[in-house]
């Protein structure tokens, strides 16, 4: 990286911070961790007493009983049926092993935090820090400043997406430290070394235990974490993709959270159309395979999403610099 490339992406990082986008990230999480942690600890203590034990075994027995009765029911629809069998038996071979799955801490809460986030909260999140990247330059009207500076168009947008790509990485860590700072004043900040059962499988509906293992929690939030960072990396590429494409960034916010939120509907009813494997929006729940849960759509494994993930963000880089290059901005 030449001296320019570097004062190029020094200049887009002093951009990005003056518009305050990650300022606005940093408040989301800021307010929304400790509600989530509030509406944990809860959840814990309503548990807790409807149990009349503080036990994980008993409540986790209980849990147990309760998801078999559901399984009972005839109007269970088939797609939770396979979802709850598979979380009996991953439940039953937590009990047999006297693992406690979920043991009170602020390790424990960030990876249940990241979890429930990987799929449509973080990348929310980074579609507000990368979605006017680009698009801001029309709307501020510095757009033939810019590229008519004496600096190659692929350069300039380089500069971008490498600033894009540094935010991102911050905000994935910052989701870390919030998570496990905040949530440690309810849960203590103990829990790293404890023990976390991973390599489960799903085979033809049926829960594989032959592979896993186990793992002190440091190292599974690591995985879990990386896999959250690769997540946020493609939906940060898409969005900047759509940022060249369309000049408004309400029109690209209107059109990333649009379908972000259809893969989270799709997610849960599109089990029978297959073709859906195919679509980024489907495959952004990398974190389930590492805890074991049936994957949306039969037949998809983590190396399976992975390469559909990278075949997106490879499509949206190549549109986004094909575009932008041609680009008449005198009219």
């Amino acid at each position: 990286m030449g001296p320019s490339m570097l004062a190029l992406v020094q200049n887009e990082t002093i951009k990005l911070l003056r518009r305050r986008r990650f300022l606005v990230v940093l408040l989301i999480l800021a307010v929304l961790i400790p509600i989530f942690t509030y509406a944990q600890y809860r959840s814990v203590v309503t548990v807790q007493e409807r149990m009349g034990t503080t036990d994980w075994r008993t409540i986790l027995q209980q849990q147990i009983v309760d998801t078999q009765n559901r399984l009972a029911s005839s109007r269970l629809p088939e797609e939770w049926r396979e979802f709850l069998k598979i979380r009996v038996q991953q439940q039953q071979y937590y009990l047999d092993h006297d693992v406690n799955p979920m043991a009170p801490g602020a390790p424990t809460f960030a990876r249940g935090f990241m979890d429930q986030a990987v799929s449509l909260f973080l990348p929310m999140i980074i579609v507000v820090l990368a979605v006017d990247l680009v698009s801001a330059e029309y709307s501020e009207g510095t757009i033939k400043l810019l590229l008519t500076r004496p600096v190659r168009r692929w350069k300039v947008l380089t500069s971008k997406y490498i600033t894009l790509l540094l935010f991102t990485s911050l905000t994935v860590l910052m989701t870390l430290c919030m998570a496990y700072l905040i949530s440690g004043v309810v849960f203590g900040y103990a829990g790293w070394d404890l023990p976390v059962l991973t390599g489960f499988d799903v085979t033809g509906g049926e829960l594989v235990t032959s592979a896993v293992f186990m793992l002190p929690q440091w190292k599974y939030l690591l995985m879990q974490y990386g896999l959250g960072w690769f997540v946020c990396i493609v939906v940060g590429t898409i969005t900047f993709m759509v940022s060249v494409l369309v000049r408004s960034a309400a029109a690209g916010m209107g059109i990333m959270m649009a379908a972000l939120i259809s893969g989270t509907i799709l997610t849960q009813m599109a089990s029978t159309w297959e073709s859906a494997k195919y679509l980024f929006v489907v495959n952004l729940q990398l974190t389930d395979y590492l805890a074991g849960t049936l994957p949306p759509i039969k037949g998809m494994t983590l190396p399976f999403s992975l390469a559909v993930l990278c075949v997106w963000a490879a499509a949206a880089l190549i549109v986004a610099y094909a575009v932008f290059i041609r680009r008449d901005v005198t009219s």
